[in-house]
């Protein structure tokens, strides 16, 4: 009697641990589109290897994805091969004149010209300005704690030109083939039923935002 109570217990603990296991190893598979979004394609597609790739078509922005993904509870979190924050690299800086210049230069000058956002925090205070058609930003500010750079047509995480140990007033930076790229870095995606949802956000800023799973 004694041994048919262990053996009970054992099954129990057995049957309890079972679904926790499964639920850590939860994975998807399949291609996920995006719904009702006008002169816009994009799709997911997930391997139960726990990979994905991901692929955005909108006017002259095509980009993409790939990396990992992890599931906790109902909530998809993404992994991207593309490290954030890295759109721009610094090349030059230096401290002259009045004000704050960043001076951006890309393969094509209209991929910086009029095109990227610069913005001047200073305090709880933030100024944004636009390149100008020589792909050219200048705050005319007498202290800027720090600036950031984001790209308008390939829009990811800000890149940090500036931080408040730096007292240079001059960057020269230039465009990384990676902005083509896309991080997903505090982009999380809902599970539900056969459908991904997400909040508008600085890559996908629409609302209601669905992808549905392919038969």
């Amino acid at each position: 009697m004694r041994s048919t109570r262990i053996c009970l217990y054992a099954l129990s603990i057995l049957w309890c641990y079972k679904p926790c296991c499964t639920m850590a190893q939860k994975t998807l598979s399949g291609v996920y589109r995006l719904q009702n979004a006008r002169e816009m394609a994009a799709a997911f597609e997930f391997t139960d290897d726990g990979k994905f790739q991901f692929y955005f078509v909108y006017g002259a922005a095509d980009r993409f994805a790939n990396g990992t993904y992890s599931i906790e509870g109902n909530t998809l979190k993404l992994i991207s091969n593309k490290r954030p924050g890295t759109d721009f690299t610094v090349l030059r800086e230096t401290k002259t004149g009045q004000g704050y210049t960043l001076a951006l230069s890309a393969p094509q000058v209209q991929l910086v010209a009029g095109v990227v956002s610069g913005f001047c925090l200073v305090g709880q205070a933030k100024i944004m300005q636009v390149s100008d058609s020589k792909g050219v930003i200048h705050f005319d500010a007498p202290a800027c704690d720090k600036i950031y750079l984001q790209h308008q047509i390939y829009p990811d995480v800000l890149t940090l030109i500036k931080d408040s140990g730096n007292d240079n007033n001059y960057f020269e930076a230039q465009l990384n083939e990676v902005c083509m790229q896309i991080s997903f870095k505090g982009i999380d995606f809902s599970l539900d039923g056969d459908a991904l949802t997400c909040l508008p956000n600085y890559f996908l800023s629409m609302p209601a935002i669905r992808f549905v799973r392919e038969d």
